[in-house]
């Protein structure tokens, strides 16, 4: 997410914009605060808050330890298959004959050879790009039914229901009656409409980033502020990889949401993916196109690179883990997820082999959570890590709304789910994200997501992008890692491994949501940041306990006899 109004400083005066001079025309800043691959770097070593990977490679070789694959599913937005650093470890369905229109394996997808996509039509000539606000379609699919009434009117069965649709319907209601802000927005979607049509024939380029800008000098009046906009908003989020695209496609989604109480969102799903939605039965839907476009697949390929591009290959980056195949499920579009592909997602991810599932999406609203939960108790019955990002709202998830979650409806907790929370360094901004959402109860650990080096769609090219979302698979890398060297521990081990090894600050960091500074355990339930190294070594002890457990048990028994 991008933070627009706050990172701009932008004011509506005499029916124009005003930027305050500080904003004007910031120059892209180096980035030499902190390397390209700073996350996997050692305090002690690089002075640097990374996670010790060198470190834990050298000691699993000091042990003379052989890797097995792990498979990992990404359930995100898709990914470049094409991408070099990316090609050596993707996962490959070897059960499918490429291309010959036959679901050979008998899983009910069709030439699914690199994962799946559920955001699809069957013929493979539409998918979904942009979706809407699931809040929206919450208050839009209850409003015959619950407008005007009271909850006593309501039946016992049905107020669960009602309850999601007044706080959708709050929120609407709240966006829309601002009309302050909703003005605001407007002009300033008109305002980049104007100038964006201008650089795009300037440059040449059809979305450009902030990097582009910086030694643009624009000659037409819209231009100009366009630019002063971007730069704003690239030096507010210190991401210099903004692009035109994403901040346009970010300002529109906040001028929809103001007319959402007199007319429903686009169903933009319905109309390509042509499934009964409301049938969970009816899961044979999509296609096996897991790129579909590079805009459409930045996010998805970002993640993928920092779990495991390939290493030592002299190319781009690095991966945290060294033996890892990577499963596309694209179930994530440029909008709210749909509960029921996320579900069928994490299934598809189970039954196709993945040890470990990334999860770098979330929302404030799941009225088909049960599916979802249902999804994760699968997925915990089979000795699956499921690695959730926390958010990149600022907000304490402690009690703001965030799904998918690590609590069941029945108020169950499933015990191979970790939520990451995202960390920085001293040298980026501190030890904690600006943007992170974060808890007590609810966040578990911190893991590096700020300036993160990775690979990024088209062109094998890499940029630095940043989030709770960048966050999460450095984990799941992590994950991969320890089950690649110690297969014979358990999901739940794993997690408890990493959550029990991480490495916790001395100093007091700054709390994203404001206020003095606090420790980190105030902020996540274990007060720390994920440490390989650390990571490793437990989980050398770990394995070797888990070896020795059953014969010690078979010599009590025969003591007793």
């Amino acid at each position: 997410m991008i933070r627009v109004l706050s990172a701009l400083g932008l004011v509506l005066i005499a029916g124009s914009f005003s930027l305050d001079v500080a904003a004007q025309d910031s120059a892209p800043e180096k980035n030499e605060s902190v390397p390209k691959g700073w996350h996997l770097k050692d305090l002690q070593k690089d002075g640097l808050y990374g996670i010790s990977l060198d470190q834990a490679y050298d000691f699993l070789k000091s042990k003379g330890l052989k890797s097995t694959p792990v498979i990992v599913g990404i359930v995100d937005s898709g990914i470049d298959t094409t991408h070099e650093d990316l090609k050596p470890v993707l996962w490959v369905n070897t059960k499918e004959i490429p291309g010959n229109g036959i679901d050979d394996d008998g899983n009910g997808y069709i030439d699914d050879i690199y994962g799946w996509n559920f955001l699809g039509s069957k013929d493979g000539k539409e998918n979904v790009t942009k979706d809407s606000f699931e809040g929206a379609r919450v208050y839009w699919k209850y409003k015959q039914k619950f407008e005007g009434k009271s909850e006593s009117q309501i039946p016992a069965g049905e107020k669960a229901d009602y309850q999601l649709w007044l706080r959708a319907k709050q929120e609407i209601t709240k966006d829309a009656t601002n009309k302050e802000e909703v003005e605001f927005m407007k002009l300033m979607a008109q305002v980049l409409k104007e100038g964006d049509s201008i650089i795009r024939k300037d440059l040449n380029k059809e979305v450009y980033s902030c990097k582009d800008l910086n030694t643009y000098t624009p000659l037409a009046a819209a231009a100009t502020k366009v630019k002063q906009i971007m730069m704003a908003t690239c030096k507010g989020n210190d991401n210099y990889d903004i692009t035109s695209k994403m901040l346009i496609d970010d300002v529109q989604k906040d001028v929809d949401k103001a007319s959402l109480l007199e007319q429903p969102p686009t169903n933009y799903r319905a109309d390509i993916v042509k499934d009964n939605y409301n049938d969970f039965n009816d899961k044979y839907y999509g296609n096996n196109n897991v790129l579909v476009d590079n805009e459409s697949a930045m996010h998805g390929t970002h993640v993928a690179g920092i779990i495991g591009a390939a290493r030592n290959n002299g190319l781009g980056m690095d991966g945290v883990a060294d033996n890892v195949k990577l499963m596309s499920i694209r179930a994530v579009p440029d909008g709210d997820e749909h509960d029921k592909d996320i579900a069928l997602g994490i299934r598809y991810a189970v039954d196709n082999g993945a040890r470990v599932i990334n999860m770098s999406f979330g929302k404030s609203y799941s009225p088909e959570k049960k599916w979802v939960d249902d999804a994760v108790r699968y997925a915990e019955s089979k000795n699956v890590l499921l690695v959730h990002a926390a958010g990149n709202d600022a907000a304490n998830v402690d009690t703001a709304y965030n799904f998918p979650s690590a609590k069941f409806a029945d108020g169950k907790r499933p015990q191979s789910w970790i939520t990451i929370g995202a960390s920085g360094d001293k040298k980026s901004g501190g030890l904690t994200a600006s943007f992170s959402n974060y808890g007590k109860k609810e966040v578990d650990i911190f893991s590096p997501g700020v300036k993160i080096y990775s690979t990024v769609p088209g062109g094998n090219t890499y940029a630095d992008l940043q989030g709770t979302s960048m966050a999460a698979p450095v984990v799941s890398g992590v994950a991969a890692l320890i089950m690649s060297y110690y297969p014979n521990l358990s999901a739940v081990q794993v997690k408890n491994i990493i959550e029990k090894s991480v490495s916790k600050p001395s100093d007091r960091v700054k709390n994203p949501g404001g206020g003095p500074d606090v420790n980190l355990s105030e902020l996540s339930v274990y007060g720390g940041i994920v440490n390989a190294y650390k990571a490793v070594k437990l989980a050398d002890e770990e394995s070797r306990l888990t070896k020795a457990a059953p014969a010690k048990k078979a010599a009590a028994t025969k003591k007793k006899k």
